[in-house]
């Protein structure tokens, strides 16, 4: 057992004989490779690798024009989903104007994100939202964001800039699942300068920064609801893969998913979540 209480995955294939499948959003935007620069889409491998280690199957949901019999196929391959990083959300979608310091809108990619977001909350289908992903969980749920928290903070130590992660110590809320799965409080990896403000329709805070109370996870309240595993966190856990306990979590989750449950065998965990 590892310094943050989790313990080792032994291999993909040890925790099930045939694993979930889960979903992971995607970029749309410039790209260079090689000698070309184009529009593409794209996604950090880490993410990717967070779910194999994890004992999951990645496959990757790129944006394209939102349709609801398209949404509803893409779903029906899928025992999870996980919405990742990537550029603020269009302030637009939660009735503001944008702040001098919001990237661009990427459009796109928020309808499809809040279209597959909708759509897997309606199926109960696991979801982790990461980073982003936390904020588009939020709107798509009726809440709003802090634009810009330096102008709320008085510091920018959330995001310092020049692709430079921040640890920072976080604090889970006692009696959500964030809480059963990573202790009463843990390192995060944070690269955001935006923030949750008002909560979403059916969200709790499930962590805070310790510092300076900024909210740093929210999930749906499994006491409500505990037929649902919805969990957003605003760090960035694949930058951590030493400590694989939100990814092994989710993939868990995924696994015990009830519409396709009987395509996996039982779990066995390698690994606590």
């Amino acid at each position: 057992m590892d310094s943050n209480g989790s313990r080792p995955v032994t291999s993909p294939g040890s925790l099930r004989a045939c694993p979930p499948v889960l979903g992971l959003t995607t970029y749309l935007q410039q790209a260079q490779t090689g000698v070309w620069d184009v529009r593409a889409s794209f996604l950090p491998a880490i993410y990717v690798e967070g779910v194999t280690r994890a004992g999951g199957i990645a496959t990757l949901l790129p944006p394209q024009p939102v349709d609801a019999g398209i949404v509803d196929r893409v779903l029906d391959g899928l025992d999870g989903l996980i919405v990742t990083g990537g550029r603020d959300v269009s302030p637009a979608s939660y009735g503001q104007q944008p702040h001098p310091s919001t990237d661009q809108p990427a459009d796109d990619r928020d309808a499809w994100e809040f279209a597959l977001l909708r759509a897997a909350l309606a199926r109960r289908l696991p979801v982790l939202g990461i980073c982003r992903g936390a904020q588009v969980l939020n709107v798509a749920l009726g809440g709003t964001l802090h634009q810009h928290l330096p102008d709320v903070l008085g510091h920018g130590r959330h995001q310092v800039g020049n692709a430079v992660f921040t640890t920072t110590a976080v604090r889970t809320v006692p009696g959500t699942r964030l809480a059963s799965l990573i202790g009463e409080s843990s390192e995060a990896q944070c690269y955001h300068h935006q923030a949750i403000d008002r909560l979403g329709d059916g969200l709790i805070v499930a962590a805070r920064d310790a510092s300076d109370g900024v909210i740093e996870a929210v999930e749906v309240d499994p006491r409500a609801h505990p037929d649902s595993w919805v969990l957003a966190v605003q760090w960035h856990p694949e930058e951590r893969l030493d400590d694989l306990r939100l990814f092994a979590a989710v993939v868990a989750a995924a696994a015990h998913y009830s519409p396709n449950a009987s395509r996996h065998a039982p779990v066995r965990t390698g690994e606590r979540v």
